[in-house]
């Protein structure tokens, strides 16, 4: 009796040309990538492409790298980045800038964490240059002719900003950030849970060398958490205000409250900034901007700013010293509070 045959496995070239196969991991020990098929439409119906929202796959397509990238030139597309700083919108920004033909966006890929993974564990600069040349080339593969990719990474990725706009000399950026009074009262209200991982946040700048503000090491056992937040917010303000600096003609800068009280202006203008033909008049409409990016829940209008009020009642006293004591940090570090370069007027 014959049963069925196997299934081929697929082919380097089918894979890695092929932007419905998601370049997910990045194996340093086998030079190898990972891929996983992740349709466009299940991209956009979850907030992160982590195993938590995609699911765990037990047989990923495993490849040598070098066997990818012939493949995955073949639908090279234009790649912009939008760092950012938690807590302030970026997923629906990144989620209403995905319009099929105008750009694919990509939302928090596991892959680039696992390369600051790889630099921490002691990685060769060199390599880890020409890996991270590759595997930006493995995200920034279009779906269609004429579309871009827009890639907004963990905010873990942002001691890496810099390596990955150098090896993307016609990337543009946008630096998105919560106001310090607003990202405290985000955390706040958040709970433990928010408050734990601002301090792993913290610990993982330490260990990156990327917070520069004069604090010895015991100090930080000595502050709230609110006051840890407040300095791995002041961390990346400063790094975002030295990335303007350093190439202000690519990079403009964006805050919550901005976006979220003009989101179809704020979405407008960054296509404006990464240079993408999308219509938009047709910005309004996109599902990203009437829905909790989260929890995918019909958005209500005034919700967020009701959520900071209700913190502000319960937190306000707490905070308000936190950023008195923040504002003094950023004073003596010449860090702006307000970036400079904004996407949209004040």
């Amino acid at each position: 009796m014959t049963g069925a045959p196997f299934a081929a496995p697929p082919s380097s070239a089918a894979v890695a040309g092929d932007a419905a196969w998601l370049a997910h991991r990045y194996d340093p020990g086998h030079d190898a990538v990972h891929f996983r098929a992740v349709s466009r439409e299940q991209r956009a119906s979850i907030p992160f492409l982590t195993d938590l929202h995609l699911g765990e796959e037990a047989s990923p397509v495993v490849l040598r790298r070098d066997d990818c990238r012939t493949p995955a030139q073949t639908i090279q597309a234009p790649i912009h980045f939008l760092f950012h700083s938690a807590y302030c919108a970026s997923t629906m920004l990144a989620q209403a800038l995905d319009q099929p033909g105008s750009a694919t966006s990509l939302s928090e890929p596991v892959l680039l964490n696992d390369m600051v993974g790889w630099r921490r564990r002691g990685a060769d600069p060199r390599a880890h240059g020409r890996v991270m040349d590759d595997m930006l080339a493995m995200l920034g593969r279009a779906f269609v002719p004429g579309e871009a990719v827009v890639v907004k990474p963990s905010n873990i990725f942002n001691p890496l900003a810099r390596g990955a706009l150098m090896l993307q000399p016609q990337a543009r950026a946008i630096l998105l950030h919560a106001p310090l009074r607003a990202f405290l009262l985000s955390v706040a209200r958040k709970g433990m849970w928010c408050r734990l991982w601002c301090r792993e946040l913290l610990e993982s700048y330490l260990a990156d060398g990327y917070v520069q503000l004069g604090f010895e090491a015991r100090d930080y056992f000595r502050q709230s958490d609110l006051q840890v937040a407040a300095v791995g917010w002041l961390a990346q303000q400063q790094a975002f205000a030295a990335l303007i600096a350093w190439t202000p003609d690519r990079i403009l800068s964006l805050d919550s409250e901005t976006l979220t009280r003009d989101p179809v202006a704020a979405v407008a203008a960054a296509m404006d900034h990464y240079g993408l033909a999308g219509d938009r008049d047709a910005i309004a409409a996109h599902p990203a901007l009437g829905r909790n990016s989260k929890s995918g829940a019909p958005f209500v209008a005034g919700e967020r700013q009701r959520d900071l009020a209700a913190a502000e009642a319960a937190y306000g006293e707490e905070i308000e010293q936190v950023v008195g004591w923040a504002t003094a940090v950023a004073d003596q570090a010449g860090i702006p509070l307000t970036l400079p370069q904004p996407l949209l007027p004040r």
